[in-house]
């Protein structure tokens, strides 16, 4: 991305967000109740508009025919989906309302009192690619936290965006606060991307979603402070022992339930004891994926073609799967440090020390033991919705819900105690 920004384009944003910081001001003092009516009056209005929504997502459709599978079914919405976003708002809206909240304190030996209170960030930017459930998420979960939001999303989703944000900012303010709490970035050119990165202090917090292009060029030019929702080059380790048809339902699930998603399985790898029988029963339960293996699983599986080593460091998004046969447990982790992007992780076994061992030796955002990569998500570990999921270390790491879209400010009272 080296395209010049316009002056004009610049003071557009700084105008938006501008506007999204005034209104923000109000929503951090409001009650936990007030946040939640807006939530309320958000998932009614999507439900209200399902017609509405699912027509300006038909356009988006109609243009985006040379999508992959994957990215089209991303893009796409359908009645269970727009029903699945009014749930997740609900969801966000029952969770716990932690701005105000007062996470320690303590009284020091000249009787200070010290607290420290969870407070919003201020105005969140989301930077997003074709996921038109991610303006609603985002939205509900931002706004739930006593944040503004800025959304830029993809040219491919802009008219389900447009719809989705309409039916957000009336909900606002029909429960009487300002719909500029909402702002939607319409110019979806590279050089408008590029400026949203570079806004500075006019954002708080800049959250890209997106494929690894949209990730580097954040790293590269954002200005704001950015938590990185990254690749999900998700494994599955096998272990020796371990319950095949247990293994075979969770790969099953982790590789085929949704496979253009960032928690979907991309790599098996399987101890060599069991390899020939797991083998067997992924190649009748598996038909519709493509087996890209090393030559041991080429060996068991006469359908599997050859991996390379791009193959191993990829997230597919497709109903393709790298396998590698493993000699142990250490070759297993060691496989995973090498490839692995640090989203999540499983190893399905019957033995608790090797469980154990996977879980404190594996780096990763989410680690699990006989479960499925496809929990990793907020809605799914109770957190109501996410944002993203973060595959980095500083302020937040792995699904990032309300909690997530606050920090914290030190509150000190005194009685006169002055320093010496």
């Amino acid at each position: 991305m080296t395209t010049q920004n316009p002056a004009g384009m610049d003071a557009r944003l700084h105008e938006l967000a501008q506007r999204a910081r005034s209104a923000q001001r109000s929503l951090a003092t409001a009650s936990g109740a007030i946040r939640a009516q807006v939530l309320e009056a958000m998932a009614s209005g999507i439900h209200a508009n399902c017609d509405e929504l699912l027509a300006a997502n038909e356009l988006d459709m109609e243009r985006a025919a040379e999508l992959t599978r994957a990215q089209r079914d991303r893009l796409r919405l359908d009645a269970v989906r727009v029903a699945a976003m009014v749930s997740s708002i609900r969801d966000i809206a029952r969770q716990p309302d932690v701005v105000g909240q007062v996470v320690d304190g303590w009284v020091l030996g000249n009787g200070l009192r010290v607290r420290r209170v969870r407070v919003p960030l201020g105005v969140i930017g989301v930077i997003y690619e074709n996921r038109p459930n991610v303006t609603s998420d985002a939205t509900a979960l931002a706004l739930y936290a006593g944040n503004a939001i800025m959304l830029r999303g993809s040219s491919l989703a802009l008219n389900s965006n447009q719809a989705i944000v309409a039916v957000l900012k009336g909900a606002i303010w029909e429960v009487g606060l300002e719909p500029d709490l909402v702002a939607m970035v319409d110019d979806t050119t590279r050089a408008g991307a590029l400026a949203f990165m570079q806004l500075g202090s006019a954002m708080d917090v800049l959250i890209p979603r997106g494929g690894p292009e949209l990730i580097d060029a954040v790293r590269q030019h954002a200005s704001v402070p950015t938590i990185i929702d990254g690749d999900g080059n998700c494994h599955v380790y096998v272990d020796r022992g371990a319950n095949l048809e247990m293994a075979t339902a969770i790969i099953e699930n982790a590789k085929t339930q949704r496979p253009g998603v960032c928690n979907a399985m991309e790599t098996l790898l399987v101890h060599v004891d069991v390899a020939g029988a797991l083998l067997d029963r992924l190649d009748a339960v598996l038909s519709e994926v493509e087996f890209r293996g090393d030559e041991t699983t080429r060996a068991l599986c006469k359908r599997a073609v050859s991996a390379t080593e791009d193959d191993y460091a990829r997230e597919f998004l497709d109903l393709i799967l790298a396998v590698k046969v493993v000699g142990s447990l250490d070759e297993a982790i060691d496989h995973i440090r090498r490839y692995s992007s640090g989203h999540s992780e499983a190893i399905i076994t019957e033995s608790y020390a090797n469980a154990q061992r996977f879980v404190q030796e594996v780096d990763a955002a989410a680690v699990l033991v006989n479960t499925s990569t496809r929990f990793v998500d907020g809605g799914q570990l109770g957190m109501g919705a996410e944002i993203g999921i973060s595959t980095q270390k500083l302020h937040a790491r792995g699904p990032m819900g309300i909690e997530q879209l606050t920090t914290t400010k030190i509150v000190i009272e005194g009685e006169g105690q002055i320093r010496r």
